[in-house]
């Protein structure tokens, strides 16, 4: 089991990034989150979970242990395998996902490109009590806690232009907050583009 990885950046693809280490380049698929952290030439730490079937053998990284810990509830679910859990770290933020399976919000769930409602409704009655409470916490945070994520005009601009596309609110929020504090400097339009990728 390769359970940990420290190397540096060559490339930063779509969906995976691959590592240099000891002369090796590993693939390693990773959630948007954790692509957007990543700078080609630069070192980078990942929590890893190595899975092999008998067609593929998958590296899959992260770049915090509460994302390993999501994701390994979320591929313990039948019918949820590595590359849908992937989607749905893609698609918000571990703090929006676990306050999403916590309270039970299919709808939230069920809106990630790939995850239909049957799927939803299985991943909260297998989950409401396992995932931790604390993995929430910064959703938990409230109302006063959404500006300073949000802190940049661009990011204002992003939220309001995403919502009048029809996305959800709550997702909107999380997702723009999590590219504006990876990214401060990002424009409206970088913004919005980003957070497509994730939202569709």
């Amino acid at each position: 089991m390769i359970a940990y990885l420290s190397g540096v950046v060559r490339e930063v693809r779509d969906a995976s990034a691959v590592v240099v280490t000891g002369g090796v380049g590993y693939e390693v698929q990773c959630p948007a989150g954790t692509l957007a952290k990543m700078t080609v030439g630069q070192p980078t730490e990942l929590n890893t979970r190595f899975i092999v079937r008998e067609d593929a053998q998958l590296l899959f990284g992260f770049a915090d242990a509460d994302s390993v810990r999501l994701f390994d509830l979320l591929t313990g679910v039948s019918g949820v395998g590595p590359r849908m859990g992937l989607a749905m770290l893609s698609a918000m933020p571990v703090s929006a996902l676990a306050a999403g399976l916590l309270s039970g919000d299919v709808k939230l769930l069920s809106s990630v490109s790939g995850v239909g409602k049957k799927t939803a409704e299985r991943l909260v009655l297998e989950l409401q009590n396992k995932v931790p409470e604390h993995l929430a916490a910064p959703a938990a945070g409230g109302a006063g806690a959404k500006p300073a994520r949000v802190a940049t005009t661009a990011g204002r601009d992003a939220v309001d232009a995403l919502l009048a596309l029809g996305f959800r609110e709550a997702q909107v929020r999380a997702v723009v907050a999590e590219l504006v504090a990876a990214d401060a400097d990002l424009s409206a339009d970088g913004l919005i583009r980003r957070a497509l990728g994730r939202l569709r």
